[in-house]
């Protein structure tokens, strides 16, 4: 296994240890092992693009609010 020397801020140190508390992991370099490959994880995903086509017209099928609390948009902003 290769070896990797990494040189931590205090402020990544502190998000580290939360970290390893919410997963209950025992050591920095699991930790870090466990929290890139996430991060490898996420970004493989993302890789491809999402389709929202099935997204349109949704908000059109609910019906409107029967008491708004604004009678237009212009009143939103004044």
């Amino acid at each position: 296994m290769s070896q990797i020397n990494v040189h931590l801020t205090s402020e990544f140190e502190q998000a580290l240890a939360e970290f390893m508390q919410l997963r209950q992991i025992k050591t920095k370099s699991d930790a870090i092992r466990a929290a890139l490959k996430e991060a490898l994880e996420r970004a493989r995903r993302h890789r491809e693009a999402p389709d929202f086509s099935r997204w349109v017209g949704l908000g059109l099928q609910e019906p409107e609010n029967p008491a708004p609390r604004f009678r237009s948009d212009d009143d939103l902003w004044s």
